[in-house]
């Protein structure tokens, strides 16, 4: 490691304090809109930091804004804090032990990505402030990125738009600058409307919408063979018309999540999902109403700011992890499957697995041909909205599935402490780097703006669709 950066030895100053936050967020594992607690958390060590702050960003309860300095360039740097439903395990642990039956647990690391984008921002906000720096940081508190679109919801209502680039993370099993390929996607819920009747007395009474939510998932499944490769139709049955068999369904909903590659894919896509629901409705002579439930876009990159990034990564050096580190990554590992760990291999473009790696020691370059199947996030419309840059950072076990036990078993140990760290460096060196060269911030914006011209963002939330948010807890 080449520890000379002052940026990062103020990350150092204040890592003691985000360390002790990202776990007391573990503890606290928040699902969807419901993260009261975890929002509480963060907006307590912006005020210890120094923060200007905005509460109910966006009009979300569960989202703040902390923002320091004055006047010059706004870097935004993301956060996210919440968890992911029936996902309750033990820390440091490497078994299947939930510490609640049903309970929630932070299977996809975001109490370390929140803590380190903070961790991050006020390091900038301490160089800023030190130096008399002309510039502005930003941290964005985000909420309910597992399903929820948080983040399109802020920028549609503006909450981005004064700001120069944004930057994030995300813990991983690799090291490397984050490859700017996700799914756009929505979700949108297909409620059907039959005629109740006696199944057995008088079945010719009824028109079951149970049937024409199995017409419709049918008619998605034949659609498959003529979707582009990378497409994707997923679907959940909110409602399924009740539990008695000797009673007609009269209504049922089914949750489809479309998937494609862009957003112009995606519009095709939905429309090709609503004919074939209106034709299961047809068919079955119910009817069909359909809502959008949340709905966010494809990542879209910027070069300059990946490479600035790289640079930063290449200074830095890999993670510094110690044998004892890699002594429960190696238990962890146990656990997996080769096919587990040979998808991590694949991801960053290694098609033999090396068995001796139990945490990843190299950062990888900046144009990994990485392969493997790709998911969505929220982040994805920032990326249209303002430049945006990701890190990915090595928190765990070569091998490790997200959004499961293994994740959370280890999301409080050492290592994964180390790598928020050191994604909290990355993250602010970035920043400096981006407010101190004009010129590379011009580069920037000039890529963005070219890609809006030539395809100019729509906001993949229709008018009038508003966030699920969850009433805060009485007690």
């Amino acid at each position: 490691m080449q520890n000379s950066n002052v940026i990062w030895e103020k990350v150092d100053q204040h890592k003691e304090d985000l360390i002790t936050l990202s776990d007391r967020v573990f503890d606290m594992p928040e699902t969807l809109y419901n993260e009261y607690r975890s929002v509480a958390e963060h907006k307590a060590m912006l005020e210890q930091k120094g923060f200007r702050i905005t509460e109910d960003a966006a009009g979300i309860p569960t989202a703040v804004v902390g923002e320091a300095g004055d006047e010059g360039p706004v870097i935004a740097i993301l956060g996210e804090f919440d968890a992911l439903p029936y996902l309750s395990q033990e820390p440091g642990v490497a078994e299947p032990r939930p510490q609640e039956a049903g309970g929630n647990g932070h299977g996809c690391g975001h109490n370390l990505l929140g803590a380190a984008a903070l961790l991050a921002a006020t390091a900038v906000k301490d160089w800023i402030e030190d130096n008399g720096i002309k510039a502005r940081v930003r941290y964005y508190g985000c909420p309910a990125e597992e399903g929820g679109a948080a983040k399109a919801f802020m920028v549609r209502e503006g909450l981005f738009d004064d700001v120069d680039a944004a930057i994030s993370w995300h813990p991983a099993t690799f090291t490397a600058v984050n490859r700017a390929n996700s799914l756009a996607n929505t979700r949108i819920d297909f409620t059907f409307h039959g005629k109740a009747a006696h199944a057995a007395g008088a079945p010719e009474l009824g028109r079951s919408a149970l049937d024409a939510v199995e017409l419709m998932n049918v008619g998605i499944n034949y659609m498959r063979e003529h979707m582009p490769d990378d497409a994707r139709v997923h679907y959940a049955y909110l409602d399924a018309g009740g539990v008695a068999p000797n009673v007609v369904q009269h209504r049922a909903t089914v949750r489809q999540l479309v998937r494609a590659s862009d957003l112009p894919g995606l519009r095709s896509l939905i429309e090709r999902v609503k004919k074939i629901a209106e034709g299961a409705a047809l068919m079955t002579e119910t009817r069909v109403e359909s809502r959008v439930f949340t709905g966010v876009s494809n990542l879209i990159g910027n070069r300059p700011l990946e490479e600035a990034m790289q640079v930063e990564m290449e200074r830095l050096g890999p993670v510094a992890f110690d044998e004892t580190d890699a002594a429960f990554a190696r238990e962890i590992q146990k656990t997996l499957t080769a096919d587990d760990i040979a998808v991590s291999f694949r991801r960053v473009g290694m098609p033999a697995p090396d068995e001796s790696l139990a945490l990843c020691d190299f950062v990888a370059p900046l144009d990994l041909k990485g392969e493997g199947g790709e998911g969505s996030t929220d982040v994805g419309d920032v990326s249209w909205t303002v430049p945006t840059v990701q890190a990915r950072v090595a928190t765990c076990a070569v091998g490790t599935p997200f959004h499961t036990w293994q994740t959370v078993a280890q999301g409080k140990a050492p290592a994964a402490h180390k790598g928020m760290v050191y994604a909290a460096k990355v993250m602010a060196a970035t920043a400096q780097r981006v407010i101190e060269d004009p010129a590379l911030l011009a580069r920037a914006k000039d890529l963005h703006a070219a890609h809006l011209k030539k395809t100019p963002y729509v906001c993949p939330l229709p008018d009038g669709v508003e966030p699920p948010i969850v009433p805060r807890p009485t007690s």
